[in-house]
């Protein structure tokens, strides 16, 4: 029980504290003090979708898999 709650803190501290990492917003050099600017460049997400799918396909083989061997024994 004590390792149990030793390890749920850790990880409860290292998931908050990541957190709080993105939770501050970087500074702004201009005079309007709006944090998005025209010249800021998009975020790309659109090449890591693909790898995000197949690992989605992955995860659910590898589910159905286990279930399928818990249910045959």
């Amino acid at each position: 029980m004590k390792h149990t709650l030793l390890k749920t803190y850790c990880t409860l501290f290292c998931l908050l504290s990541s957190f709080l990492l993105f939770a501050i917003p970087p500074g702004d050099d201009s005079d309007t003090g709006d944090l998005e600017s025209a010249d800021a460049p998009a975020a790309p997400i659109n090449g890591k979708l693909f790898v995000l799918a197949i690992a989605g396909i992955l995860f659910a083989y590898y589910t159905f898999k286990k279930l399928r061997e818990k249910q045959a024994a």
